[in-house]
């Protein structure tokens, strides 16, 4: 059986700080949410905020920590 994922330390403090980012746009900060509530847990990503986390993937604007956020949400997607 595969192991269930969760948001590591790392991931965390990235996830805090695009929270607390003046600039961030709230698809970062939904999934940056997302990712900080999975931390220790084995809850799962909803499709809307897969979606949202493939986008930022995806952006040339979004930061380092945005992006590690959304692939961190994008791995604890509901399957």
């Amino acid at each position: 059986m595969a192991k269930s994922a969760s948001t590591g330390k790392k991931v965390a403090s990235s996830a805090a700080k695009v929270l607390k980012s003046k600039t961030a746009t709230k698809a970062e900060k939904a999934v940056a949410a997302s990712a900080l509530t999975q931390k220790g847990s084995t809850e799962k990503t909803s499709a809307k905020v897969a979606s949202s986390a493939g986008k930022i993937l995806k952006s040339k604007t979004a930061s380092k920590e945005a992006k590690s956020a959304a692939a961190s949400a994008l791995t604890q997607k509901k399957r």
